[in-house]
């Protein structure tokens, strides 16, 4: 038998039992120095900002807090549970894996919250894989373009307002004209291979009925759901969207097609703001402190087309309008400015039953010109004119104030209305694809042409 046979068996005994006989790690720990109902000081120890720890109660039973910073030798904690029983010099104790999301295929068809325990009643996925929860970094001249077309089943973005594989867009609007029912029909209709949708910040009551809406029937078994209301804590709304975009990211690093539809991105900025005033930042514009600004775009480009060879994640954000600003309200402002596009909901259009309700004037999608054909995007610009125009001229309209004839192309607007509406409403379990929508497109166009001529 050779010498090395007997030798390597021994060595991996006596290591073993250097290791029983070797101390336990200590565990990473501090105390509570100061807690005023939400913000922790405790005395320093060894963690970066993410990093998960459990902070021992009156009750017995402890609860969660993140590491958000520190300062002057202590560490600032935000407190999952506003106004626990936290005493005076508890005790602090680091959770392992606290900055890593689980993730898997396990996690199709289920709803899970921001910590990754399940909310729909079955145990909790068996996931085998992790990823940051803060994402991996990504060489931007590595990254693939968008150069195809996704269909979402919504047949006026189809048709006017092309979505491509990878682009970023913002769904805006105020409260009540339809955003909710639009993107249960993205995440119904669309031809992603993995549906992600985090529900951040909504009612309770909207996050039940939005779940059992979605999480039936074929459809579901390629969605996953991260969940967290509005009554938690403003750490845990922020995590459940940290979480959602790494799943996605795991998705896409797989080789999939990733449909990420994040309700509300307003949410998540508003719990940013929370964290941001407690910790003293001065407000600015409607009492968003810097770090809101800064948090936007560090979620959203993490998002997008992936390396050669990985997939695409396309993300839909809806941002809520504040008293329907769709112009000066920061996070609208700084959210058009880093995604590649924008649909405006009207509230004008939701009074005169037109659903989806989208502005097409106001609305954009800047990929469309790259993935369409030229004849499309025409079709579409000459649409967007028509909508345009109509609207602005209808109350004059209605009060008897225009005379036929004198504007040939509000007279085409006005013979032609009809079909336009046609065109976009659509029923919220009505699907329509790619090529039906564009044909609908070219049609409405031509019968306006036809009616210009005659």
């Amino acid at each position: 038998m050779p010498e090395d046979a007997t030798v390597e068996p021994l060595i991996d005994r006596l290591a073993a039992g250097l290791d029983r006989m070797a101390p336990p790690r200590p565990a990473i720990e501090g105390r509570v120095v100061k807690f005023d109902g939400l913000l922790i000081e405790t005395t320093g120890f060894p963690a970066s900002p993410g990093t998960l720890t459990s902070v021992d109660t009156q009750s017995g039973t402890p609860v969660q807090a993140e590491v958000i910073g520190f300062a002057k030798g202590q560490n600032l904690l935000f407190c999952n549970e506003p106004s626990a029983a936290i005493e005076a010099g508890a005790r602090v104790r680091v959770i392992p894996g606290g900055q890593n999301a689980g993730v898997g295929p396990e996690l199709l068809g289920r709803v899970i919250d921001a910590s990754g325990l399940p909310l729909d009643g079955l145990p909790p996925p068996a996931t085998r894989q992790t990823w940051p929860m803060a994402g991996r970094l990504m060489n931007p001249l590595a990254r693939q373009g968008v150069e195809q077309p996704l269909d979402v089943g919504v047949r006026i973005i189809n048709a006017a307002l092309t979505v491509g594989s990878g682009q970023r867009v913002g769904i805006v609007a105020g409260s009540g004209v339809g955003k909710s029912v639009l993107i249960e029909m993205m995440a119904h209709f669309t031809a992603a291979d993995v549906v992600v949708v985090g529900l951040i910040g909504e009612r309770a009551r909207e996050v039940g009925a939005f779940a059992r809406k979605v999480m039936t029937g074929e459809a579901a078994r390629k969605i996953c759901m991260v969940a967290v209301p509005a009554d938690r804590s403003p750490l845990l709304r922020i995590r459940a969207a940290r979480r959602a975009t790494a799943i996605a990211e795991y998705f896409r690093d797989q080789g999939k097609q990733v449909l990420l539809i994040m309700d509300s991105l307003t949410r998540v900025a508003h719990a940013q703001r929370e964290i941001g005033l407690a910790l003293g930042e001065q407000p600015t514009a409607k009492g968003y402190p810097p770090s809101v600004v800064s948090m936007i775009p560090s979620l959203i480009e993490r998002t997008g087309p992936g390396l050669a060879g990985q997939g695409a994640i396309t993300a839909i954000y809806t941002v809520l309008a504040d008293g329907d600003d769709t112009t000066s309200d920061p996070v609208v402002d700084t959210a058009r400015a880093i995604l590649d596009g924008h649909f405006v909901l009207s509230r004008r259009q939701t009074q005169m039953g037109v659903y989806p309700a989208i502005d097409l004037p106001q609305s954009v999608s800047r990929v469309m010109g790259d993935i369409v054909p030229p004849d499309q995007v025409k079709a579409a610009q000459k649409l967007r004119r028509m909508v345009s125009l109509y609207l602005e001229n209808r109350d004059l309209m209605l009060m008897g104030g225009y005379t036929p004839g004198q504007d040939a192309e509000l007279d085409e607007a006005m013979q032609c209305w009809p079909a336009i509406l046609e065109l976009i409403r659509q029923g919220p379990h009505e699907p329509a694809d790619l090529a039906t929508s564009a044909a609908r497109l070219r049609q409405t166009v031509r019968m306006t042409d036809t009616g210009a001529m005659a």
